[in-house]
């Protein structure tokens, strides 16, 4: 077995070169991103902590009650908010819920158009899958790394990591949506002299609706899931107090930021319709 350890492939080597060819031709580019994502980001922030607390917590419990027409639901998430204000992880969760937001926005409108090119061409889908497929499994940190040196120490290479990570499941699912409409609806459809782009828009994406709502709810669950990571290089929220508590070894704290976030992902997780009662 030597001669196969003694002839290692320079995989570590070529992945180290590209992000140095990156750093070094493209860093205005990185760099237009980067204050591209950081002015969405502060915007999202400016709406969310410029008013009251009590008034964005009232606009939730609206929001709730449009969405779903739950007593049980609004009262949940009046319930939720309120706790998180008393805990003192207001501020923190307003800095999660941007970042959340704006990775979920970032996901999506990637996510839905690269679905139903995905659905449209077997072949285009063939190739995308694998791509999906590393980006699902690859720790990480792995690319954590390049991220940090392309975009910067802050909330920018936390949202880059944020959208890789989240990003296959809306494509998945609208495609999943897209090839799953019937095929009697798409032939009454070109009966009817539909073309092509209106039996996508009136046929196929309103049926698909419920998995591509899925799709969003998903990538809400993921892009949580990615606040403690975030906070690893530099993205304020909810994960600052959870590592802080870590590295104090501050049960209390812990538990209480981990709280502040479990009730943000149930408030976020009610507010959409999933797939289950839309269609």
């Amino acid at each position: 077995m030597n001669w196969l350890t003694d002839h290692k492939l320079p995989v570590g080597a070529y992945a180290e070169s590209v992000v140095d060819w990156l750093t070094g031709n493209l860093t205005a580019v990185f760099d237009a991103i980067t204050a591209g994502l950081e002015s969405f980001i502060d915007g999202i922030l400016f709406v969310l902590e410029r008013p009251h607390p009590l008034v964005i917590v009232a606009a939730f419990c609206l929001i709730a009650w449009a969405s779903r027409r739950s007593v049980a639901i609004v009262a949940f998430t009046l319930f939720g908010l309120l706790l998180i204000i008393n805990l003192g992880f207001w501020r923190e969760t307003t800095q999660t819920l941007a970042l959340v937001l704006a990775a979920t926005t970032v996901s999506m409108l990637v996510g839905v158009p690269l679905g139903i090119a995905a659905a449209r061409r077997e072949w285009f889908y063939a190739g995308l899958r694998p791509v999906l497929d590393l980006m699902q499994t690859i720790p990480t940190f792995v690319y954590l790394i390049p991220a940090l040196i392309l975009f910067g120490l802050g909330v920018v290479p936390g949202l880059v990591a944020t959208v890789i990570f989240a990003l296959p499941a809306p494509i998945r699912l609208t495609r999943l949506g897209i090839v799953s409409t019937p095929r009697q609806l798409v032939e009454a459809g070109d009966a009817f002299g539909a073309t092509p782009l209106q039996r996508l828009f009136k046929v196929e994406i309103p049926y698909a609706l419920p998995q591509i709502m899925a799709g969003l709810t998903q990538t809400i669950m993921l892009s949580l899931s990615m606040v403690v990571i975030a906070a690893l290089v530099g993205a304020p929220g909810l994960g600052v107090p959870v590592l802080r508590a870590l590295n104090q070894i501050n049960v209390g704290m812990g538990f209480e930021a981990g709280l502040a976030i479990v009730l943000l992902a149930i408030i976020l997780d009610r507010l959409f319709p999933g797939s289950e009662g839309t269609r």
